[in-house]
């Protein structure tokens, strides 16, 4: 049996706590759409892209925003998810580059054509959403408005 003196435990929890604010990895616990997902408490922005709207479906009735949660609920099935903070937004969400194992999860997103490169905020995904517009994949295979676009239609 291991015994923890009570002097220790406090400053256990600060370093458990300071790991997990660093990166460390977590499980994800919730995915709201295919460019946010909440782990131990807090959500977390993909950085540099855009997915589908949840309810967001294409001129063609592509179910676009379900796609993308789908898609990046199964990125992080079952994996372990490293999030690094770079920047918090309007929302107060932490916006944050994402890995599951060595992959950022951002770059599959928009090379898979479930997200768009959002390069109003970084042009670290611009390659990824080339390829998949060349190749007519998800969101460019369904002639999709943006999600920034599909956004500001909703509130008229």
């Amino acid at each position: 049996m291991i015994r923890i003196e009570a002097t220790i435990m406090p400053r256990l929890a600060l370093a458990i706590a300071g790991a997990m604010a660093l990166g460390m990895p977590a499980a994800a616990q919730t995915i709201t759409d295919g460019d946010t997902l909440r782990m131990n408490g807090v959500t977390y922005r993909l950085h540099g892209i855009d997915a589908p709207e949840a309810k967001q479906d294409c001129p063609d009735g592509w179910p676009a925003g379900r796609m993308a949660t789908t898609r990046l609920q199964e990125l992080i099935s079952g994996r372990t998810v490293i999030c690094q903070e770079k920047d918090r937004d309007r929302y107060g969400r932490t916006v944050a580059v994402c890995r599951a194992g060595a992959e950022d999860i951002g770059a599959i997103m928009v090379r898979d054509g479930m997200a768009w490169a959002f390069t109003r905020y970084s042009q670290d995904y611009v390659q990824q959403e080339e390829r998949a517009k060349a190749e007519r994949l998800g969101v460019h295979g369904h002639r999709c408005a943006p999600a920034w676009e599909w956004r500001a239609g909703q509130r008229r």
